[in-house]
């Protein structure tokens, strides 16, 4: 038994040995010199060659798929970081580019304007429940020579007047608060009349009151200040109108005007410093009386 052992297995590693000889020799051989026995073992190594050749393609395959899959998942990850960084820094150029032509606007306005100005920024709202804007707060005040009464512009036309001023800040009464009033004209007709704000919270909106029931307006003309009374200064855009009421009686007849300015959006403003004098002697004759200012 030990013998034909030990002799079963020099068989077997004389044939695991002979077997890849006689197919290396035979796969090396000119085709035209192969013997019977080459040839026979040709036959015999095509398929396991062929199954051999197909396994290892497969395996590449997928071993390759695998590690592009994985540089593709990096490429990715890369790109959208590389998106999210330059769609941030657009945003900001954008950013940038606005704030660039409205302060371009503002100097131009500046320099348009007779009379001393002063740039302030919006650095406060106050909303109403229906999200309007129904007061602004400028971080320009009292010690920036700012006074109650003066008018505020900005690039889209006026924004208002100062309501009240302290230390540093001051607040500011819009064109659509009930309590304002605007000597305006209407610039295609030089129809006058006094601009008045409804303070409605879930729009903004002006009117016209006394207007002359022969005076012709309609809709989209375009309203400025007039000038007079010395407080604002003249051909400064407030709105446009919007709609025209004009009763079946009466001497007058009203216009609603939607204000030029976007108050949502408002960011910079020019407060006008000499022009609101007459407000600042009234001020001071008030005080010195001891009339006080009634409260915002």
């Amino acid at each position: 038994m030990n013998f034909f052992r030990r002799f079963r297995d020099a068989a077997i590693c004389a044939a695991l040995i002979a077997i890849p000889f006689f197919f290396l020799k035979a796969n090396l051989t000119d085709p035209a010199r192969t013997t019977w026995l080459d040839q026979l073992v040709l036959k015999a190594s095509a398929p396991i060659q062929y199954v051999a050749t197909q396994v290892a393609r497969g395996v590449s395959s997928v071993v390759e798929e695998y590690v592009w899959l994985l540089d593709v998942r990096a490429d990715n990850d890369r790109l959208r970081a590389d998106n999210a960084r330059l769609r941030g820094e657009l945003r900001d150029i954008r950013e940038d580019a606005q704030e660039a032509r409205r302060l371009r606007v503002l100097l131009q306005l500046r320099e348009q304007i007779d009379g001393e100005t002063l740039s302030a920024q919006v650095i406060g709202k106050e909303v109403s429940p229906f999200f309007r804007v129904i007061r602004i707060r400028l971080d320009r005040g009292e010690r920036d020579l700012v006074r109650s009464g003066m008018p505020v512009l900005s690039s889209d036309g006026l924004v208002g007047q100062v309501r009240r001023a302290w230390g540093r800040y001051s607040d500011v009464l819009l064109t659509v608060d009930r309590t304002s009033a605007v000597d305006v004209v209407v610039r295609r007709t030089g129809a006058r009349g006094i601009l008045a704000g409804t303070g409605e919270g879930d729009r903004y909106l002006c009117r016209i009151q006394y207007l002359q029931r022969t005076d012709e307006v309609e809709v989209g003309d375009e309203v400025y200040t007039s000038g007079l009374g010395q407080r604002f200064p003249p051909s400064i855009l407030v709105g446009r109108i919007s709609r025209v009421v004009r009763e079946d009686f009466g001497m007058y007849q009203e216009a609603e005007v939607t204000p030029a300015v976007d108050f949502t959006n408002l960011e910079e403003v020019l407060v006008l410093l000499s022009g609101s004098r007459e407000q600042s002697l009234l001020d001071q004759v008030h005080t010195e009386e001891g009339i006080e200012e009634p409260a915002p």
